[in-house]
């Protein structure tokens, strides 16, 4: 079971797609943060969904589109 549950996550996206991009960008940069540190917690991807939950990260949506 994923904690937060998905339909939270939802809620503070617009689409699955933008929540998959946006947990996998953030995942990527807490690792090569640890990678500094040296130091190793809870899963990236655990982490960066936690964040997306609770707010602490925002997910801007560009208007940009396909001409």
């Amino acid at each position: 079971m994923i904690d937060p549950p998905l339909d939270e996550l939802l809620a503070h996206v617009d689409s699955r797609y933008t929540l998959v991009t946006s947990t996998a960008k953030r995942a990527r940069k807490i690792l090569e943060e640890e990678q500094l540190k040296e130091e190793k917690s809870n899963k990236a991807v655990t982490t960066a969904l936690r964040e997306i939950h609770s707010g602490t990260i925002k997910i801007e949506k560009l208007n940009v589109g396909i001409k």
